[in-house]
């Protein structure tokens, strides 16, 4: 995977190399790239922003810096505007890009015909960023990422990055950060973390909080439980016996009830969503204070 970021903080990216995202980046795996957005000004003091237009507080990232950035790392509109192809920003294409055209010699060359690109904007107005986003964004060749700051992006940046390739405004939460650069960060540790190779153990990421479950079925839509490790006392706090047990069906079942009783509590919007449930689902989320009524159960 190559991923291509934008900021006017280079220096926030360090963290890159650090841990198993690192390690794959130097391996080969990922490709990172970290530019400099202010490279792209065009006055003596590299000037990225502005007043805004109508009034208000807070100063807007200007245009023009942020359109030749793209010119030199996205690759060139292959439709005009208004025959872009019907494409909702939370899907991912299924068809590879055509053959792209031949770009001027002083522009980076664009990805191999066949590989996928796509933009990403962090913003607090985008989409929410899910588990299930980040998969999907784990099988594009290549993401570029643009870090606003102040106020956001001047819109007619988007509006023109999207006769090019997909555009997604993504937000990591509901909340405001000075910038962009840490929901970058965020993305792209859950997003390179399920390449292959990255994972020690790559069977690990079907377990998490919000995966799919090993069986496909198992944990789907649930919170990932407690986990526990040697020694088997601690501070007179004693290891579940059934995971001592070696009854491995035993074990599945414990490891379910302890991720809807976590559900129910942390997050009772995921628990109103599973189904189907079984007679024991609807006890264990019935002991939690959450109620499950009979169109919920397996038939």
């Amino acid at each position: 995977m190559r991923v291509d970021i934008i900021t006017i903080f280079p220096g926030y990216f360090g963290p890159l190399g650090m841990s198993l995202i690192g390690k794959a980046a130097g391996r080969g795996d990922i490709e990172f790239t970290v530019h400099d957005l202010r490279s792209w000004t065009r006055d003596v003091h590299h000037t990225v922003d502005d007043t805004p237009y109508g009034g208000g507080p807070g100063m807007v990232m200007k245009p023009e810096p942020w359109g030749d950035a793209l010119d030199a790392i996205l690759p060139p509109a292959r439709h005009p505007p208004d025959q872009l192809p019907d494409q909702p920003p939370d899907q991912l294409p299924d068809q590879p890009p055509d053959q792209l055209p031949d770009q001027p010699p002083d522009q980076p060359p664009d990805p191999p015909a066949g590989q996928s690109v796509r933009l990403v904007v962090p913003a607090p107005s985008g989409k929410p960023f899910t588990q299930d986003m980040a998969a999907r964004y784990s099988r594009v060749d290549h993401l570029v990422f643009a870090c606003g700051r102040y106020e956001g992006i001047d819109a007619r940046v988007i509006e023109e990055a999207r006769a090019r390739v997909p555009v997604d405004e993504v937000s990591i939460g509901d909340y405001v950060l000075a910038g962009g650069e840490p929901a970058v960060l965020v993305m792209i540790e859950s997003i390179c973390r399920l390449l292959p190779g990255v994972l020690g153990n790559a069977e690990s990421a079907a377990d998490d909080s919000f995966g799919a479950g090993r069986d496909g079925a198992a944990m789907a839509g649930l919170l990932e439980g407690p986990v526990y490790t040697r020694p088997r006392s601690w501070r007179s706090r004693e290891v579940p016996p059934v995971l001592l047990s070696g009854d491995h069906a035993a074990i599945a079942r414990w490891r379910r009830d302890a991720a809807l009783r976590r559900t129910a509590e942390n997050r009772p919007d995921l628990a109103a969503r599973l189904e189907p449930l079984d007679s024991r689902d609807a006890e264990v989320l019935s002991e939690a204070g959450f109620p499950v009524s009979g169109d919920d159960m397996a038939h």
